[in-house]
Formats: C-alpha cells, sequence, structure tokens
C-alpha cells in the first residue's frame, strides 16, 4: 500500500510514518521504480505497535530493541523481564492519569447537570 493508505489505516500523518520509516522504525521499505515507497502489513502492524509503544514513554531510539522482542526476533530472559518491569511500571502510571482524567470528567459532568 503507499502511504496515503497507510496513513488513513493508521491515523498517523505521511510526515510521520516517512520519519518512522527514515529512522529504521520500518525496516525494509520497497520502492516502486518511481520512488515512491511501498508498505506492507507487517508495516501496518509494526506501526500499530509503535504508536502502542509512544505513550507508554519509549523513546524512538529504544524501539528497534522493544520491536525485536515483541516481534519473536530477541527473547533474551533478562531483556524480556526488563522490558515487563518497565511495561508495567509505564501502564501503571497511564493509568493513574486516566483515573485523575475520569475525574474531572466527571466533575465537569456533575456541574452540566446543575447548569442547565
Amino acid at each position: 500500500m503507499h502511504i496515503g493508505e497507510l496513513a488513513e489505516r493508521t491515523g498517523l500523518s505521511p510526515r510521520s510514518i516517512r520519519h518512522y520509516d527514515e529512522v529504521g522504525l520500518l525496516p525494509g521499505t520497497e520502492r516502486t521504480e518511481g520512488g515512491f515507497r511501498v508498505f506492507s502489513e507487517a508495516d501496518y502492524g509494526r506501526l500499530l505497535t509503535i504508536m502502542q509503544l509512544k505513550p507508554m514513554g519509549f523513546a524512538l531510539e529504544e524501539m528497534p530493541a522493544v520491536l525485536d522482542v515483541l516481534e519473536g526476533r530477541r527473547a533474551d530472559h533478562g531483556v524480556v523481564a526488563g522490558l515487563l518491569e518497565r511495561s508495567r511500571g509505564m501502564r501503571d502510571r497511564l493509568a493513574r492519569q486516566l483515573a485523575a482524567a475520569e475525574d474531572v470528567v466527571r466533575r465537569l459532568e456533575d456541574l452540566g447537570r446543575g447548569a442547565g
């Protein structure tokens, strides 16, 4: 698929996809004879994973190693255990932020019902 279709399917901008490609997060991206990038379903899946990793706080520089683990190319127990521990901490932080956001929404909804 071309970059426009991939952008539409992921919700990412073509610019972001190009950046991920340029920094090596989409290895082996093919090009047509005219120089246009052609992306596969595997690239689409990888972008979805990248989109999950970003809000967790993983830096772009760390993502190739994390992707290697998640995609089964690296299964060193110590690396997996470290990523799991770190991911749990990130998940817990995000859960606290979500709970705080839900509290704000609830309070605003309560005020909205009283303002009517």
